[in-house]
């Protein structure tokens, strides 16, 4: 039984996907690559490590057994690339991070900015990702560290407090919103929406809403917060995103900001890994640069 890393690392993404070829675009490989490394993989065990129905994939007990002795083996060889990195100097260190889109846009590009700048060797591979995926893709050993949410299932990894964020409408001054006490998710269905274009808070607004049984519609897509902001002080309609967001934008837009008050809008925002022990010298020091900024204090 031979397997080689990119058989290792096609396989996780494959896992993690639950389809090849979702796994085989993560893996960088095209779906014909893919499907025959896999075929030589169970050959040359002479075992089936993946059920194939129209779904997708679904590991058998043979697969569950590589699953985990592939996440063990990526895992030191990460940390065998950072610790020698680390003493060369001459070899760049990357760390893998995933988080929502809220870290992503108002709390990360701050944070990261001085340790970056302090560690002129490092490089960081930053993907969005909804909460859910980024605690499956940190089980799998696919980043080292992740800001998700607490309302997803966390069970068997490392959390630690990072920041809070609250969601919250945007319209312009003169809205029928800027006069309401308490705004509820469900009370805006039928108001012209401006939505984001795509990402992880997108996503999770759209499945807030297929959980009601109603459907995003919006009027229009945008890229970033700020877009959205000057969409709704123009009187276009009404978006929703993190309160961080809407306060800087109030400086210098004219819009009204509410707060949603269902539970599932404020959300805190953790840093998330496997373990200390798994994480190169690089990351854990990126981890610890994450954990003391001031607002992780004052979670």
């Amino acid at each position: 039984m031979r397997f080689d890393l990119t058989d290792l690392r096609l396989f996780l993404a494959v896992a993690e996907a639950g389809s090849i070829t979702h796994g085989a675009a993560e893996a960088g490989l095209s779906l014909p690559a893919a499907s025959e490394r896999l075929r030589e993989m169970e050959a040359s065990g002479r075992v089936r490590l993946l059920d194939r129905d129209r779904r997708g994939v679904t590991l058998t007990e043979a697969g569950e057994a590589l699953l985990h002795h592939a996440r063990l083996i990526m895992s030191q060889m990460a940390r065998m690339h950072g610790e020698i990195g680390q003493i060369a100097k001459a070899v760049r260190g990357t760390v893998r991070l995933l988080a929502n889109t809220a870290a992503m846009a108002e709390f990360l590009p701050a944070r990261l900015a001085p340790w970056l700048a302090t560690h002129p060797q490092a490089d960081i591979v930053v993907k969005e990702r909804q909460s859910a995926d980024i605690a499956r893709s940190i089980a799998l050993g696919f980043a080292e560290i992740g800001v998700l949410s607490d309302l997803v299932e966390t069970t068997g990894l490392t959390l630690r407090p990072f920041v809070t964020d609250r969601l919250v409408v945007v319209a312009g001054r003169d809205h029928a919103l800027a006069a309401m006490r308490q705004v509820r998710f469900a009370d805006l269905f039928g108001q012209p929406f401006i939505a984001l274009s795509e990402g992880a808070l997108q996503d999770h607004l759209d499945a807030q809403a297929a959980r009601i049984g109603l459907r995003i519609r919006p009027r229009i897509r945008l890229r970033g917060f700020d877009d959205i902001c000057r969409m709704a002080s123009a009187g276009v309609g009404i978006g929703i995103i993190p309160e961080t967001a809407a306060r800087r934008c109030r400086k210098s837009m004219q819009i009204s900001v509410k707060r949603l008050s269902d539970d599932w809008a404020v959300r805190r925002l953790s840093l998330c890994t496997r373990s200390d022990a798994e994480l190169t010298p690089l990351a854990q020091s990126l981890l610890r640069h994450l954990e003391s900024g001031e607002d992780a204090r004052a979670f």
